[in-house]
């Protein structure tokens, strides 16, 4: 499904990481202004994720943990999935919870990928490039 997607330049891309721990979430927003992304905004929890989304221009990229409060990742996605304006939106997980099965999981729910932490500050930057490309990256942790 995403293969068919337009790809998107780091510089204009516009991401919405939804992830409660902020350290991860600098370290997300660091790895992704070294790759030239300047648009990215952050959300706390799954809960409210589309009208928070709405209040974007745009969201060209969701990189989603699992484990949140209020509400999980995966309701999350799927209040992304009823929106007309979000529902074609590239949806990644990036979660502590790595397994082979949960990343199967993630792909049933109808996730885009999945990328396991503790995040590979090396191979970061190119899983994300992959996925504006549109590429598929599926990679439990090890």
């Amino acid at each position: 499904m995403s293969s068919s997607r337009t790809p998107i330049s780091p510089r204009e891309a516009h991401v919405l990481v939804v992830e409660d721990n902020v350290s991860n979430f600098v370290l997300i927003a660091r790895l992704l202004a070294f790759m030239g992304i300047e648009k990215c905004e952050w959300k706390t929890t799954g809960w409210g994720v589309v009208e928070f989304a709405n209040t974007m221009n745009r969201v060209d990229l969701v990189l989603m943990d699992l484990r949140l409060p209020h509400e999980d990742g995966y309701e999350a996605l799927r209040q992304i999935r009823t929106h007309p304006q979000l529902k074609d939106t590239r949806v990644v997980v990036v979660t502590a919870q790595g397994s082979p099965a949960e990343m199967e999981k993630a792909r049933a729910a109808g996730f885009d990928g999945f990328i396991a932490k503790p995040l590979d500050v090396d191979l970061f930057p190119e899983q994300i490039s992959r996925i504006l490309r549109g590429e598929d990256v599926w990679e439990p942790g090890s």
